[in-house]
């Protein structure tokens, strides 16, 4: 292995990790907004959103 691609290798693995750092924020992000939204809502509120939910998704509910 010579040097430019000792090199290459490290800037590509730096590179793939800066990508894949706002993925896994924005995925962590998102889960705990589920499970502190779910975990502190109502159960009336859950249950109305996901009765229309169905319905704007054109599943049949009832």
């Amino acid at each position: 292995m010579n040097m430019n691609s000792a090199v290459s290798s490290v800037a590509q693995s730096t590179s793939s990790r800066a990508a894949v750092l706002p993925v896994a924020l924005l995925s962590a992000f998102i889960g705990a907004f589920v499970v502190f939204g779910v975990g502190f809502a109502h159960s009336n509120v859950l249950h109305n959103a996901a009765h229309d939910s169905r319905h704007a998704l054109g599943f049949p509910c009832h």
